[in-house]
């Protein structure tokens, strides 16, 4: 199944938003005194956030379906290396107002073996700074980022009941967001959205298999009833 040209995507990880303790930078003199001292931060920021908006190679189940099947996605580790992240926004929830962007150098990122790490200046605005407490304080822990795949392998494992997409091209990375609380993935409305009709073509399979295995007892148990006779 081909990736929907152009449909903007969004994923929620588990992977926190946070604020580190810094390690601190110290400057000594000749004489081995402290002279200044700065936060090892990619910002020199009173409002810095980091973490990691995705993980490469590190299997997560987008949800499980009525029928026992789980649906897993995975990021390959090259998916980024060709992606347009030229602009790319610090938000919440995937909307409304930008707390940090690139473009501004108050948003950084770069795609290491681990996943695509975030680091953020959250200090420019009134409103930033008060996303800043809310991540600090932990009432919001959760990243996500909203992007769109060019290109997907997929494998399916009917005995255990896996149907794994790899995402294997990212074609735009759009932005980053803190979330709230993310949207229950587990509905049928989610699933089909995400893996593009897989659930029903997967259905009629299964339907049609059903349907023949019926057929090929109702003719047997009429060639015995027929040899009996």
């Amino acid at each position: 199944m081909p990736a929907k040209p152009d449909e903007r995507q969004y994923r929620m990880m588990s992977t926190p938003l946070f604020v580190p303790q810094a390690e601190t930078i110290e400057l000594k003199d000749e004489d081995g005194n402290v002279v200044s001292s700065a936060p090892n931060n990619r910002f020199a920021s009173e409002c810095y956030v980091e973490g990691y908006a995705t993980t490469f190679e590190d299997p997560y189940t987008l949800f499980e379906d009525r029928d026992g099947w789980k649906y897993v996605e995975i990021i390959d580790r090259h998916a980024l290396d060709d992606a347009d992240m030229s602009d790319v926004i610090f938000q919440y929830d995937h909307e409304g107002r930008v707390y940090a962007r690139n473009t501004n150098n108050t948003l950084f990122f770069e795609a290491n073996d681990h996943g695509l790490f975030i680091a953020s200046d959250l200090s420019k605005t009134s409103l930033a700074r008060q996303m800043y407490e809310d991540i600090a304080a932990g009432n919001v822990t959760r990243m996500s980022w909203a992007f769109i795949p060019s290109e997907e392998q997929y494998t399916e494992d009917v005995e255990n009941r896996v149907f794994t997409t790899r995402i294997t091209r990212v074609k735009k990375v759009f932005d980053v967001s803190a979330v709230s609380y993310p949207a229950d993935p587990n509905t049928e409305i989610s699933a089909r959205h995400l893996v593009n009709g897989e659930i029903e073509a997967r259905r009629l399979r299964e339907s049609q298999q059903r349907e023949l295995d019926r057929k090929r007892k109702e003719i047997a148990l009429r060639a015995k009833s027929m040899s009996i006779r």
